[in-house]
């Protein structure tokens, strides 16, 4: 199986030109693209991975893509660029949150995670979940203030790729762990997974998983 998987959820997201299937996996491309370039960038660097990999894209075999949390627009143009692909090349799609692709990478079968992600305005995205030998099951995924933070009754691992997070929150969790963060490859590493098992989302529905609201919706004012 060939898929293209993308992470614009932060200011530094990639895209990875993968190929696997149930036993093996193979990263053929990775590539970094800079935050504030993803509505200029992405196309481009689809079509040039697939070249420089001498593979035409009817040579895919679906997309991958992380539909949140994180930056709202670098979500919102990844998403809309993967959903059209989708539609045109007629390839099915899967999407991977970024707490989840944590959970995943990190965690070990059997126990639960928490994988908590800087929100910024100081707050944090925590996504619980149990990890199963190749997935990991959502218990919940809430946003909290940092400085209200307080994980109870996680018998696994308390994870963030974010150094800021770590900081605050290791004095009063010794067991916190920072970790590398997941880029494009290791969505696709799950994407395909999901892919496999036809764990697909619906191009034409699926939407971008912010946790919260956006700023037009916070600080909108209520018409008469």
């Amino acid at each position: 199986m060939l898929i293209i998987a993308i992470d614009t959820s932060s200011r530094k997201g990639s895209i990875a030109l993968c190929r696997g299937d149930g036993g093996s996996f193979e990263v053929l491309q990775l590539t970094p693209l800079a935050g504030g370039t993803y509505s200029a960038r992405l196309m481009p660097t689809i079509s040039s991975l697939l070249e420089q990999n001498r593979f035409d894209r009817s040579a895919l075999n679906g997309f991958v893509t992380v539909s949140g949390p994180g930056s709202f627009t670098g979500l919102r143009v990844g998403l809309a660029t993967v959903k059209g692909l989708c539609e045109i090349l007629r390839k099915p799609l899967a999407t991977v949150s970024m707490l989840e692709a944590l959970a995943v990478t990190y965690g070990l079968a059997g126990e639960t995670v928490l994988a908590v992600l800087d929100a910024g305005r100081g707050e944090v995205y925590a996504g619980e979940y149990q990890v199963g030998s190749s997935n990991a099951s959502m218990i919940r995924e809430y946003i909290t203030k940092l400085a209200d933070f307080t994980p109870v009754g996680i018998s696994g691992r308390l994870l963030t790729p974010d150094s800021p997070v770590f900081g605050v929150l290791r004095p009063a969790h010794a067991g916190i762990e920072l970790v590398d963060p997941v880029q494009a490859d290791g969505i696709g590493r799950i994407g395909i997974r999901k892919l496999m098992a036809g764990e697909v989302a619906d191009p034409a529905r699926v939407d971008v998983n912010y946790i919260r609201r956006s700023d037009a919706e916070i600080f909108s004012v209520p018409g008469p």
